[in-house]
């Protein structure tokens, strides 16, 4: 499956290839699904593609299924490997907007951001969410 082999990109660390699947899936009559925007973005994430991930959560967002707790932790956590609290912090935000159940993996992504970057105020402020 589609999934499987994204998977596989993200093992390889072959970030630029999960994405030009996932590109490749309209072409031959595949849907996207968030199980594999998920996959994509967690491709994107370790391999330190913060700026990718986000655009493809972006494009979740507007084209397809509403985003869940895993799509939400999987962009934060790209944002925490950057030290990109800003962005980290707008996610959690919007997920709170969303009414999406949030979980201790997306609060701890989001402070590891905050932390990152020295941003220890703002991380408080996340830990009292």
């Amino acid at each position: 499956t589609i999934n499987a082999a994204i998977s596989a990109c993200k093992k390889c660390s072959e970030w630029e290839n999960a994405l030009q699947l996932l590109v490749a899936m309209p072409q031959i009559q595949l849907k996207h699904d968030a199980v594999t925007v998920n996959a994509a973005i967690s491709t994107c994430s370790d391999g330190s593609q913060w700026e990718a991930a986000l655009q493809l959560f972006s494009v979740m967002m507007r084209a397809m299924s509403e985003p869940n707790t895993v799509t939400f932790s999987t962009a934060i956590s790209a944002c925490e490997q950057t030290g990109k609290w800003e962005a980290a912090s707008q996610l959690v935000n919007l997920m709170m907007q969303s009414r999406v159940e949030s979980s201790t993996m997306v609060f701890t992504a989001a402070i590891g951001a905050c932390v990152k970057v020295c941003r220890w105020q703002k991380a408080l402020g996340l830990f009292g969410e």
